[in-house]
Order: structure tokens, then C-alpha cells, then sequence
């Protein structure tokens, strides 16, 4: 089963133990967190998009906080002397996916299931 979540304005696909690196999140290390924002959800041959998978609940475990490496930024008009140079380390947190509840292609599975109507039951 996997889920595709949505936090930092970015958008991750996850599984269940799976480790992420997230834009930084103000959790203690240790602690458990519930990713709410569900865009979709998958697994056992069925799909859910939309509202279906928004009813999907991903928890994970912190694991830690850090910085990533270095990006250089270095601005530079040629013949005018003008050059600038500046670093930037983006801060994240590292999650580890326990869980993902909810399973996919119930709702789905018990909505198809219902007997459809035949032009002659309809007609009375």
C-alpha cells in the first residue's frame, strides 16, 4: 500500500517504513505525527483520488531535524565588477512512515457492489 502526501508545499510519495526528509516540521524528536493531507492513496489493484482518499491517515515517527547540503548561489555581471556569493542550507525533519490506515478499495469495493437496475425493474 502506498500514499502520495502533501506537506511543505511538496508533495512525496510514501510507503509504509519508508523514510522522508520533509521541510522542517516544529515536532520533537521521537514523536509521532498524522499527515492529514492525503492527494492519493493505492495498493491491492485499487486507486482512491480525491475526497475517497482523504478519509487515508499516513503516521510517521520524527527521527531527527538537520540541515542539507550547501547550494551555492553566485551572481555575476561580466565587465562591471559586480559579483555575489551566498550559501543556503535548507532545514528539514526526517520522518519514518509507520502506518497507513485506511485501506484502499473498501469504500470503493462496498459502493461497486450494489445491484444495478435493469430497464425493466426501473420502468414500474
Amino acid at each position: 500500500m502506498y500514499a502520495v502526501i502533501e506537506t511543505g508545499g511538496k508533495q512525496y510519495r510514501v510507503e509504509s517504513g519508508s523514510v522522508i526528509r520533509v521541510e522542517k516540521l516544529d515536532v520533537p524528536v521521537g514523536e509521532k505525527i498524522v499527515f492529514e493531507r492525503v492527494i492519493m492513496a493505492g495498493g491491492e489493484g485499487k486507486v482512491l483520488v480525491g475526497p475517497e482518499a482523504g478519509k487515508v491517515k499516513v503516521e510517521g515517527t520524527v527521527l531527527g531535524h538537520g540541515k542539507g547540503r550547501k547550494v551555492v548561489v553566485f551572481k555575476y555581471r561580466p565587465k562591471k565588477g559586480y559579483h555575489r556569493k551566498r550559501g543556503h542550507r535548507q532545514l528539514f525533519t526526517e520522518v519514518r512512515v509507520e502506518s497507513i490506515s485506511g485501506v484502499p478499495g473498501a469504500e470503493v469495493a462496498a459502493r461497486g457492489s450494489r445491484k444495478k437496475k435493469t430497464s425493466s425493474e426501473g420502468s414500474d
